[in-house]
């Protein structure tokens, strides 16, 4: 942050700044590992995931590693929209972080969640084939 302190104009609150630059930090490492290994999600991570009831453990292996891969074949805009959206966010959040307006970033979160969704079931049903 103090790299970037030089950038803060107070365009926004301090809060959401620092919030901007601890999320891009966090993305941009992720997108530096995700390069570096072929894997998404560590085993204990899938594992500890709950699950419906009915499903094996490879199942759910499949589901969190499938939706994961799904997530980052967004394009950036999207994709960071919806990562805010699952770490908890609210759409005033996810707005100033992302310079969208409140009213869009419900419209993208509703049609982002139908775009996974059916690349989703597309997938299982390929899977099964």
């Amino acid at each position: 942050m103090w790299t970037s302190l030089k950038a803060f104009h107070g365009r926004c609150s301090l809060k959401t700044w620092v919030y901007r630059i601890a999320h891009n930090v966090g993305a941009s490492y992720v997108v530096r590992s995700r390069r570096l290994s072929s894997r998404l999600v560590d085993l204990e991570t899938v594992e500890a995931a709950t699950a419906p009831e009915g499903l094996r453990q490879d199942d759910r292996r499949y589901s969190v590693a499938s939706l994961l891969e799904l997530i980052y074949q967004l394009n950036p805009l999207d994709r960071e929209v919806m990562l805010l959206y699952l770490e908890g966010e609210a759409a005033d959040s996810i707005a100033e972080v992302t310079g969208i307006s409140a009213a869009n970033v419900a419209t993208k979160i509703h049609r982002i969640k139908r775009v996974l969704k059916e690349k989703y079931v597309q997938g299982a049903a390929d899977v099964k084939t």
